[in-house]
């Protein structure tokens, strides 16, 4: 760990604001399988260096980006279908949990406004974070909508709009992401950020204020502990 992420957890945020994919729940497995199932479905091969192209994207773009990426653009609908169509299978039938997620965010819930902002469709989600049997820590839950003009990641919306429904300034607030897709939509927002999972090559992870590999690291845990009494108890 490095300066930076120390640093990180001297701050105390007024609310937290996770990514869901890869982040709270270990999905990024099923969107490569259902990536490769459409791209199979269509008798096509994913190019090299797919898998990292189409991180943190929105469905629809990654969708566009498949379609793109084998020089078929007419079949961008097709395999946006597609690929929400074996997600959502695949998910429903195996949700997992990141190492470290439920403690983690049930000890935040006793203390912090807790928000998800992700660029996956509502009803997964909901789905998924019921499943773990976490939905109920969360105050509010943010994803993209034409309707409401909320744009996917990396634009900021989701966690701008996420900080609003929490009662606090973007900056008074800590977001949590794996992708560095999610990273900058938290960044252009003007949260804070907490990176978790492999740090990215190159200079990828000084994107973020802080890299930790894991939820469940001993750092992350102590710092959420002494963050102060929970909600609506009086400390000593």
């Amino acid at each position: 760990m490095t300066t930076s992420d120390h640093d990180q957890l001297d701050w105390s945020p007024e609310a937290v604001v996770f990514d869901c994919d890869g982040t709270l729940m270990d999905s990024e497995r099923h969107w490569q399988e259902a990536r490769s199932r459409a791209f199979r479905e269509h008798g096509l091969q994913p190019p090299p260096g797919f898998a990292e192209q189409a991180l943190g994207l929105h469905y629809e773009d990654c969708g566009r980006l498949m379609a793109q990426s084998v020089h078929k653009p007419e079949l961008t609908e097709d395999l946006t279908a597609a690929l929400l169509d074996h997600f959502l299978a695949l998910v429903t039938d195996e949700p997992v949990t990141m190492p470290g997620a439920v403690r983690l965010v049930r000890l935040l819930s006793d203390r912090l406004p807790l928000a998800v902002a992700s660029n996956c469709p509502r009803v997964v989600v909901e789905g998924s974070l019921e499943r773990a049997g976490l939905l109920a820590h969360f105050q509010h839950l943010v994803v993209p909508d034409a309707g409401d003009r909320v744009r996917p990641k990396p634009h900021p919306d989701v966690y701008a709009v996420a900080a609003r429904l929490c009662g606090v300034p973007p900056h008074r607030a800590l977001a949590v992401e794996d992708s560095l897709t999610g990273v900058e939509a938290a960044r252009r927002a003007g949260l804070r950020v907490l990176g978790v999972g492999p740090r990215p090559q190159g200079d990828g992870a000084t994107r973020a204020d802080g890299w930790l590999p894991a939820l469940d690291a001993p750092e992350l845990l102590a710092w959420a502990h002494a963050l102060g009494s929970p909600r609506g108890t009086q400390g000593p």
